[in-house]
């Protein structure tokens, strides 16, 4: 076990990646605004030699975005779905991939819309029915993604089952970690292939960039996902790289406060009754409760609900809310509130938006690091009105 490895993750936070600058000093890792850079002859750079294929200060956060998830490789990407788009172009044409049905809505899209042109074929699965997982795998299946605690109904998929299913299979497994973070989930430990983050959450933190991430063990991958970055081009500015390490320090404190403002503010709206339910990882009367204890060691600051109301009235509530602002994304240090039906998942297909419960009714929460006390009179002050 190396050094780093014995570390915790909150000691990870503050220093993975981040070197004083050797010729001042700067406990900061500089910001290195610039596209390309003087090589002393022709065809050899010293360390770099244009800004797509690298630069310092994406360096850092690479080294430190390995380092959150118990990494060998770390690859940023200038978006979420830029991340996911390199692990489907590193896949050769006519793969057989199984998703998890409710899927994040853009995930979905780009899988529908872009890339089932190309003769990939995705097959939509309850993931956290195993057996159904067993049965669906055949000889062309090459990926299994896995999206825990989904998005938005929260539900929890077994991700050292799934891992087990696609080994025998010759399979591989990518787990969207967004929802958790590498504070409370690491999947790789779990057996997983890649991770994929959407870095625009909770590790940038302060809804003010876009982000994404991959990480993996695999040298193979790694080196097939660096060419697709490379060559595609999809890369964070230095000014966003700079701004995601800075974040990273306090992931693990901010990460802590998601989680216990959540799970205090799912309580009281289960407590209070006037929700027809209230659905959190972290709460007793989740139906997998038990296995988010096992995989996960907290439960971050998503919390969803379904109204006893109709449209109308889920309108006047969002338009009654003080604190919590009506917007799309989540993971910030600031309370939003999202309607996933016609907002982050309008792009799902009506049919399954009704088999899976993603209605009029169904409201979701990102819970931010204010006083929770504050957020619950803002729900029942709106509710009230």
């Amino acid at each position: 076990m190396s050094a780093k490895d014995a570390q915790s993750l909150e000691t990870i936070c503050v220093h993975a990646g981040v070197v004083p600058d050797p010729q001042h000093g700067a406990i900061m890792t500089p910001i290195f605004q610039t596209s390309t850079y003087v090589q002393p002859a022709p065809g050899q750079p010293l360390t770099y030699d244009y800004s797509r294929g690298g630069n310092p200060t994406r360096a850092a956060l690479e080294t430190s975005l390995a380092a959150l998830e118990r990494a060998k490789h770390a690859i940023s990407f200038a978006s979420g779905l830029a991340a996911e788009q390199a692990i489907m172009q590193a896949l050769e044409p006519g793969a057989r991939i199984i998703v998890s049905e409710d899927v994040y809505g853009g995930s979905g899209r780009l899988f529908r819309k872009l890339f089932a042109r190309y003769g990939f074929q995705f097959d939509f699965l309850d993931l956290r029915d195993l057996n159904a997982v067993a049965a669906a795998i055949d000889s062309k299946t090459k990926l299994i993604w896995v999206e825990t605690p989904t998005n938005p109904l929260l539900r929890i998929v077994d991700i050292a089952g799934i891992c087990a299913l696609a080994k025998k299979a010759g399979a591989k497994v990518v787990v969207d970690n967004t929802f958790t973070s590498p504070i409370f989930q690491q999947p790789l430990t779990l057996g997983a292939d890649i991770v994929v983050h959407s870095t625009t959450k909770y590790i940038g933190g302060h809804s003010d960039l876009i982000g994404g991430a991959l990480m993996t063990n695999d040298d193979e991958l790694a080196e097939k996902l660096r060419f697709v970055q490379f060559a595609g081009g999809a890369v964070n500015s230095p000014f966003e790289c700079f701004m995601l390490l800075r974040s990273i320090k306090t992931l693990a404190l901010r990460m802590e406060r998601h989680n216990s403002n959540a799970l205090a503010f799912a309580r009281a709206l289960e407590d209070s009754g006037d929700f027809a339910s209230v659905i959190y990882p972290g709460l007793e009367s989740h139906p997998q409760h038990a296995l988010a204890r096992q995989q996960m060691s907290g439960y971050a600051g998503v919390v969803s609900v379904y109204m006893r109301r109709d449209m109308e009235g889920v309108t006047r509530f969002f338009k009654n809310l003080r604190l919590l602002a009506l917007a799309e994304s989540l993971g910030g240090v600031e309370s939003l509130v999202n309607h996933p039906e016609q907002m982050t998942h309008a792009s799902v297909p009506p049919d399954l938006r009704q088999k899976l419960g993603i209605n009029a009714q169904l409201v979701r929460f990102s819970i931010g690091i204010e006083n929770v006390n504050d957020l619950i009179a803002d729900v029942r002050q709106a509710l009230q009105r």
